[in-house]
């Protein structure tokens, strides 16, 4: 076909109240056009929405020019000039809306979402037809734009391809002769096995009205008009039973139940026979045979039967967005969009009358005080001349011990440039310092002058530790500049003089170094995972910085756990390093009355339930404690099971951790954790029961349920895959490997407890 034939045909002048009335009898129809061409993934809400808004700005604002006496055109595409204007602009708009948005590309208007019409609250969709929409509505999806058109012209508007091409040309489609391909394509695939043609009934071949038991269909639109540029569809034969059109055309099948219960409707009656139309292109054939029989005109070139499948169902209810379902959007989702408007608009509101009133009232500063820089205790904070320094003789007659008694100690605590920038990074952290706070720990300026605890050079680093009586703070620098510094806090309220015998100065090559209390009499390093070692001497110096020791913080596995050993006035101590600037105290013993893990069989406890502590790493614990809380004997006489319940409490004194564990007999073998929990009083002072449950494999390999509470139980019980039930805070039950079971236990009083989770 020549560039020539592709020029859109000229049509008459069109002014505006005739394209308004060719608009207003054929909406139906421009919008189900607008709605197949629109791509399926708007979704089909916004597709609805769309289709009516594209025809609705289909209307030319002024009268068209055009040749008085138009020229002739086939019998087929002999349309009404308004009716083909308001076409051609809803075709153009909506392929616009198909394209994607593009970066540097101005949008169109047909991209965006329509403003008009708009509906709130509700989604609104066609009837949902049966599997032969659903089929053709997957097959058009893969279509480009114009693809969807080409089908559209020739099946719904029956349209023959030359003027198909014609008015995709005039729609602005760059290759008419493409998208016709691809229009060809799908009625291809409607040709071929399992496609549109029905096989002939028993009486007769399909194209006989009387062999096919089907009765006849009136042609034209609903409301009994003809469709413009085409002849009355009275004695076409459909070969496929579809749903009704909108023409008013019926169908014998029942569509399968769809969204929202659209396709259960009973069963309609087959379509009548149709009237054959010319082919646009070329000689036709017909089809069907015997007396009273319908032809139908093709192009000889194709099949005759695979389009007429396609015309049926784009006329039907899946397709009509004019007949359309309502239901309500997401409605909590809504009513958190509406609190969010208000609340936003509310902030708006208070944001314009501050920013709007006048002088030095609340609108610009008010109350606030001036500059940071000029703001007296700020300035106060920031001067090194200003920091508390506590004499070395102040701490023996105290009546406290706790970091309020530091002295300060370093070979740089004169260096006043140094403390100069370790404050003003505490005040004023910049984008390229390295920061960590534990849990809970705020990490603003200090409110006043804050405490010097330390500043000296450490392991190639300038090292300054102030104290604000809430926080502990670290800055670190590297010596040969101020580039890649760190700053550090740690939560130390409430601190005792053990919660306060030592701070992590340093941690470089996998080792740590602690600077310790005045108080602290002699350091060590014990592995707590060899408990019969006696525990290494740790050197300090004069300021008491410690030598390095390896930390188990950067360990990969759980070969060695070392933890600093402090002997004060009262006895000795076991610090455990957890990642964390102050280290955390270990305990051993029931919960109203623990003990310094120090003891042979703290020790030998701690060793099998050690690696257990990564669970509580950097989350700002101030100590763990461990309790046995039950001895099991173990079936099959296999021994004496050890229970025991691990609780890390928090500087915080929220978030603490609880662990139950389970030990078997070989002392080899760390423990099991059984349970775990985060914030439950459970194994503390205001709760200390606890109940906790393991699947255990004997040695003979029989597996079992074990369970055991504190000695407050009375009774246990397990439900679900395993049920068992024992008096007292032991229970032992046979039960399958994998098992899975659900864990209770009464106390003395009558009480009803779950086991810890």
């Amino acid at each position: 076909m020549s560039t020539k034939d592709l020029v859109p045909a000229p049509v008459g002048p069109v002014d505006v109240e005739q394209a308004e009335a060719a608009l207003v009898e054929r909406y139906p129809r421009l919008v189900r056009i607008a709605y197949l061409v629109l791509p399926p993934s708007l979704g089909r809400n916004r597709r609805v929405l769309t289709a009516h808004a594209l025809v609705q700005r289909s209307l030319p604002r002024r009268r068209v020019a055009g040749p008085a006496v138009p020229g002739p055109r086939p019998a087929e595409d002999a349309v009404d000039p308004g009716y083909a204007y308001v076409r051609g602009e809803v075709l153009r708009q909506a392929l616009v809306a198909g394209l994607p948005l593009r970066r540097l590309a101005l949008p169109r208007r047909a991209q965006f979402p329509p403003l008009l019409p708009h509906v709130w609250g509700l989604r609104l969709f066609p009837r949902v037809g049966g599997a032969d929409e659903l089929a053709l509505d997957q097959r058009l999806s893969r279509l480009s734009g114009p693809g969807r058109a080409a089908y559209v012209l020739r099946g719904l508007e029956r349209q023959g391809d030359a003027e198909v091409l014609r008015v995709l040309a005039g729609a602005g489609v760059a290759d008419p002769g493409a998208a016709l391909a691809e229009a060809d394509a799908v009625d291809d695939r409607e040709d071929g096995p399992g496609g549109g043609v029905a096989p002939e009934a028993p009486g007769g071949p399909a194209g006989d009205g009387s062999g096919d038991g089907r009765p006849g269909r009136a042609g034209g639109d609903g409301d009994g008009s003809s469709r413009p540029g085409q002849a009355d569809r009275s004695g076409d034969v459909s070969g496929r039973s579809g749903p009704a059109g909108e023409d008013g055309d019926v169908s014998g099948r029942a569509g399968p139940a769809g969204e929202d219960g659209d396709r259960g409707s009973p069963g309609r009656p087959a379509e009548g026979p149709r009237v054959p139309r010319p082919g646009p292109d070329g000689p036709t054939r017909a089809r069907g045979g015997g007396s009273g029989g319908a032809s139908e005109s093709r192009p000889a070139a194709r099949p005759a039967a695979g389009r007429r499948g396609g015309v049926a169902l784009l006329e039907s209810d899946e397709f009509d967005p004019c007949a359309l379902q309502a239901r309500p959007t997401d409605l909590l989702r809504r009513r958190q969009h509406a609190r969010a408007g208000v609340v936003a608009v509310a902030a708006l509101l208070v944001c314009g009358a501050l920013l709007g009133l006048p002088g030095d009232g609340w609108g610009r500063n008010g109350a606030a005080a001036p500059s940071y820089a000029r703001n007296p205790a700020a300035e106060a904070a920031l001067d090194p001349a200003r920091l508390k320094r506590v004499d070395p003789a102040v701490w023996p007659g105290s009546t406290r011990q706790d970091f309020s008694v530091w002295p300060a100690r370093g070979a740089l605590v004169g260096d006043r440039a140094l403390l100069r920038r370790a404050l003003a990074v505490w005040a004023r952290p910049g984008a390229s310092v390295r920061s960590s706070a534990t849990p809970g720990t705020p990490v603003g300026p200090p409110m006043g002058p804050p405490q010097l605890l330390f500043a000296g050079v450490v392991d190639g680093a300038r090292v300054v530790l102030l104290h604000d009586g809430l926080r502990a703070v670290r800055y670190a620098e590297p010596v040969a500049g101020t580039a890649g510094a760190a700053l550090d806090f740690a939560r130390t309220d409430g601190a005792d003089g053990v919660g306060s015998a030592a701070l992590v100065l340093s941690r470089a090559a996998g080792n740590v170094r602690y600077l310790t209390a005045p108080w602290v009499v002699e350091t060590a390093a014990r592995d707590l995972l060899a408990p019969g070692e006696e525990a290494r001497p740790l050197g300090r110096d004069a300021g008491g910085v410690t030598e390095p020791m390896t930390s188990p913080v950067s360990a990969r596995d759980c070969t060695r756990w070392n933890t600093l050993q402090v002997r004060d006035g009262s006895g000795f101590r076991l610090l455990a390093d957890l990642g964390e600037l102050a280290p955390a105290r270990l305990l051993w013993g029931p919960p109203e009355a623990p003990a310094d893990a120090t003891g042979p069989e703290a020790r030998a406890a701690w060793a099998r339930t050690a690696c257990q502590l990564t669970a509580v790493r950097a989350h700002g614990v101030r100590s763990v404690s461990a309790w046995r809380f039950a001895r099991q004997p173990l079936p099959e006489g296999a021994g004496v099971g050890t229970w025991l319940c691990t609780r890390a409490e928090t500087w915080r004194g929220t978030g603490s951790r609880v662990l139950a564990q389970f030990l078997v007999p070989s002392p080899a073998v760390p423990a099991a954790l059984a349970a775990r929990s985060e914030g439950s009083p459970a194994c503390g002072v205001r709760d200390p029961r606890v109940l906790a449950g393991v699947l255990w494999q004997a040695p003979a390999g029989g597996w079992y349920v074990l369970a055991a509470g504190s000695p407050d139980f009375a009774a246990l019980e397990t439900s679900g895959g395993v049920k068992g039930r024992s008096d007292g805070p032991l229970l032992a039950v046979r039960a399958a490997a994998g098992a899975r079971a659900d864990l209770g236990g009464t106390l003395r009083d009558g009480t009803r407890a779950r086991a810890l989770r």
